[in-house]
């Protein structure tokens, strides 16, 4: 493994490259048990840190999405150098950037593997007073606000939501975000505005986790999706998690459909280049 930023870190390996983006206010960590299963799994892997996180409250609120979807548009150029295909996946935020990607650059972004997108905060931990933060247009206005983590961290494991409290600055764990400045939460909602406008012509094959209790995200926001995309989409619906798939109880099974998913994809590259290789011989010189 090789660390390429601060906290972000590349795993070598074949033709096939996975994306994984972290969440608003989250790290690469909350991506790495699904990373170290897809670089077993002999695939390339490479989970960068967005512009503005993992450092101070100030840096966030510095940031705009635009920041940090420039920081996946350079770790996809990364990916590409090596990688023939490569599927990008997002946590949360990070699913909304996946979703950019793909509609902006479709030559490049061959699958999408979305952990509980994010388009609204709507889930039963959600504040009823955060639906009127919508009516704030200007960033100044928006740093006077503080938006604080709801109980548990999306996380419903009593267990693993200990181990992430006692370990949190330690950089083994997740990062576990006291609140979600003002600033950065009206960031996330103006890149949720930009990709609810792209959604239909995102057309490359698609799977999205989301579980039926997200503390944060309801599944309201993956049925828009499968509904929306322009592209064949599986959803899959967790029972027994909260908003942080790829930590909670079931991020095996997060592990094992994003595999299966990627399996499915890989022989589609191959038959479609054997396709390819055939019509280029029948055709005379």
């Amino acid at each position: 493994m090789t660390t390429m930023k601060t906290q972000s870190y590349y795993i070598a390996g074949g033709p096939t490259g996975v994306l994984l983006l972290h969440g608003l206010c989250g790290s690469p960590t909350e991506m790495r048990f699904v990373a170290n299963a897809m670089a077993r799994a002999g695939h390339t892997v490479y989970c960068p840190q967005l512009a503005g996180h993992c450092g101070s409250e100030e840096e966030l609120k510095a940031s705009t999405w635009q920041d940090w979807f420039a920081s996946a548009e350079a770790a996809l150029a990364e990916l590409r150098k090596t990688c023939s295909n490569v599927i990008v996946g997002g946590l949360s935020t990070g699913a909304l950037l996946a979703l950019k990607l793909a509609a902006d650059r479709p030559d490049e972004v061959q699958g999408l593997a979305l952990f509980t997108p994010t388009l609204w905060l709507n889930g039963f931990q959600i504040p009823w007073y955060m639906r009127f933060f919508r009516l704030v247009t200007f960033k100044s206005f928006a740093h006077l606000f503080r938006f604080a983590t709801p109980d548990g961290f999306g996380i419903k494991d009593d267990r693993i939501r200990e181990f992430i409290r006692r370990a949190a600055g330690t950089g083994n764990a997740p990062s576990v975000p006291v609140y979600t400045p003002g600033g950065a939460a009206l960031e996330r909602w103006r890149l949720a505005k930009t990709v609810q406008r792209l959604v239909s012509r995102i057309t490359q094959p698609t799977i999205i986790m989301h579980p039926r209790e997200d503390d944060y995200a309801a599944l309201s926001n993956a049925f828009y999706l499968q509904r929306n995309l322009g592209g064949v989409v599986d959803l899959v619906v967790l029972d027994d998690s909260y908003h942080l798939v790829t930590i909670d109880r079931q991020r095996h099974i997060v592990v094992e459909r994003t595999l299966a998913f990627i399996d499915r994809l890989k022989a589609s590259f191959a038959g479609a280049e054997l396709a390819a290789t055939h019509i280029r011989q029948a055709v005379p010189a």
